[in-house]
């Protein structure tokens, strides 16, 4: 898996069709997530423990010391398999590196489980689906997390 994760004053994701409000946060994370074609349900859980205890929130000194628990902050979630286009041929992405469709979603939802089993307050958008992301960055704060360099 690969997420793209963003530290945002607030956060919100509308379907591009109609402009519903699918998921909205204020304080918190912004995660943008590609699922990888061997990825698997641990690899979620994996990636779900070790994005809920980044410590990138200031502190009182303004050091990025705590974690998202620790300010009581929210996490917005928006699949993107666009994270995993490949792009050193030609001037067309190739996608085969990305979780097709069936697979990606089981994934997606057992990513947002694993957060919300960690007592962390979940919005997501709507799996394969055209979606605006509109977002305020804290900091900037933007951080991308592979989880083959996890292993």
């Amino acid at each position: 898996m690969r997420a793209v994760i963003q530290r945002v004053n607030s956060a919100k994701v509308t379907l591009a069709s109609d402009g519903t409000i699918t998921g909205e946060i204020g304080h918190g994370l912004l995660i943008l997530l590609g699922v990888y074609h061997d990825d698997t349900p641990e690899t979620a859980a994996i990636l779900a423990a070790k994005i809920a205890g980044l410590r990138i929130f200031d502190d009182v000194n303004g050091k990025m010391n705590l974690a998202l628990n620790d300010v009581g902050g929210s996490i917005l979630v928006v699949s993107q398999f666009t994270l995993y286009a490949d792009c050193r041929r030609g001037r067309r992405p190739s996608f085969t590196d990305a979780a097709s469709p069936q697979i990606a979603e089981q994934l997606y939802v057992s990513f947002v489980e694993q957060l919300r089993k960690q007592n962390i307050e979940v919005q997501t958008g709507k799996f394969q689906t055209g979606m605006n992301v509109e977002l305020v960055n804290s900091g900037p704060v933007t951080l991308i997390i592979d989880t083959d360099t996890l292993k």
